[in-house]
């Protein structure tokens, strides 16, 4: 029986239709199909507890006996435009269908159209083909775009700094699981790896932050070994590493390759010794932060506490804890570094917006969002820095020169994961990728360069 495509499962036989209508608890096809038309949003049509294209093909009305005939890409054009129509008029838009028209070469008239505008844009540099970091399904083996989506619709790669923290001595307890893979750390270099998105505050690192009961893993790099959760490494397992233009190598050794060679959860590096890139102290200890997550980043934070008010709360809760978390008080107590200086909050934001806002603990979530939010928007805007090389420079300029700084050193990489959870329809959790794809480039350099003239 002839497939559908790369999304789509094997066209099934009647007997499997007829098997495939019965849900798992006894009940009619019938019975799901009035449950999703009754969910009115797009989201929940698309959750409805059916696994193969043509029980969702039935669930939406299609007559079984007509679902083989979508085998055939070009059936689609036949069936659903008139459908989409009398829909349109139910709902009473005026609408004049003698202008409509099928935007596919099924279309011979609009094909050569769209055909000329693409060798017309061609020939102006317009198209360009090249690596791109987009979506990606590993399940399916390709990119994932919104109408390939269960969920996160309109979710795009978001771009991390990924800060390398060296390790210079591992806790006892992971110490001990590393062991057994100490032939394979010889001769390499092991690295925390932290995504931030705001590189110029690391000079005010005073200590490095893991979620105690997340699960973490080392993965061996060619000639580095990267301690971050398993999800983060499938991340960057399908994309290749870029410092600066002159710097790009690829993250483990294949595409989808990932070595991990021991597991941990974060307890197990409670106490460790890290050298903090840019941070004024030669080294800084892994704490347990509760709030830390592993859908997010790498599961591996730094700790800026005179510009976070998370990062203060929690390591002045650390040290006045420290019994309670096992960990010595002089580990959470080194003194805040100054790093920006704010026309609001002064050379110490953190600090001085978690005393005004009366600020108790970490578990002060909600107060603790609208601290991050004043002082990131009050420090990117109007911040001006106050140590390194950029001194008495604005943030929002010193910012990427510290990145690129950062990437060219080799002590950061460039890291990207989807902005939030994306689900494909194929039920896989996706990545981002970096795939070779045509895309039409719009010239923005260009019009920011005339606009600013």
């Amino acid at each position: 029986m002839e497939e559908f495509g790369p999304n789509f499962e094997k066209m099934p036989s009647p007997e499997e239709i007829k098997a495939l209508s019965e849900t798992m608890d006894g009940t009619s096809l019938n019975d799901n199909v009035n449950e999703t038309k009754s969910k009115k949003s797009k989201v929940a049509a698309k959750t409805v507890p059916l696994k193969y294209q043509a029980q969702i093909m039935m669930s939406i009305g299609i007559p079984r006996e007509d679902v083989h005939k979508f085998a055939d890409a070009a059936y689609w054009l036949k069936y659903f435009p008139p459908v989409c129509q009398d829909d349109c008029s139910n709902f009473g838009l005026a609408i004049d269908w003698r202008r409509s028209f099928i935007t596919t070469d099924a279309n011979p008239f609009y094909d050569s159209f769209v055909r000329w505008q693409m060798n017309r844009l061609h020939e102006m540099g317009k198209i360009k083909f090249g690596e791109r970091y987009t979506i990606y399904s590993v399940k399916d083996g390709q990119p994932c775009m919104d109408h390939d989506r269960q969920s996160g619709e309109g979710l795009g790669p978001q771009e991390y700094t990924a800060i390398k923290l060296e390790v210079i001595e591992l806790a006892e307890a992971a110490k001990t699981k590393a062991e057994v893979v100490k032939h394979t750390l010889e001769g390499k270099k092991v690295y925390f790896v932290a995504a931030t998105l705001r590189p110029e505050t690391m000079y005010g690192q005073t200590s490095c932050f893991v979620g105690p009961k997340i699960e973490y893993g080392m993965f061996v790099d060619q000639d580095e070994v990267y301690i971050c959760t398993p999800r983060a490494a499938k991340n960057m397992a399908y994309f290749t590493i870029y410092g600066l233009s002159d710097i790009r190598y690829q993250t483990f050794h294949e595409r989808g390759e990932i070595r991990e060679i021991a597991s941990f959860v974060g307890k197990d590096f409670i106490g460790s010794r890290v050298k903090a890139p840019l941070s004024q102290y030669p080294e800084v200890r892994i704490l347990p932060m509760e709030t830390v997550l592993a859908s997010k980043g790498t599961g591996v934070v730094t700790s800026v506490p005179s510009d976070s008010p998370d990062d203060f709360a929690t390591v002045t809760d650390l040290a006045k804890k420290a019994a309670y978390y096992g960990i010595e008080a002089s580990w959470a107590s080194l003194p805040p570094i100054p790093i920006i200086s704010t026309p609001t909050y002064g050379d110490m934001a953190a600090p001085t917006i978690v005393k005004q806002m009366k600020i108790q603990s970490p578990k002060d979530t909600k107060l603790l969002a609208e601290a991050k939010e004043a002082v990131y928007r009050d420090g990117f805007y109007n911040g001006v820095m106050l140590i390194g090389k950029y001194k008495g420079e604005k943030v929002e300029e010193a910012k990427p020169k510290v990145r690129d700084d950062l990437l060219k050193s080799g002590e950061a990489f460039v890291y990207h994961e989807p902005e939030g959870l994306v689900i494909s329809r194929s039920a896989d959790e996706c990545i981002v990728a970096l795939c070779d794809q045509w895309y039409l480039d719009y010239g923005e350099a260009e019009w920011k360069a005339r606009t600013e003239k």
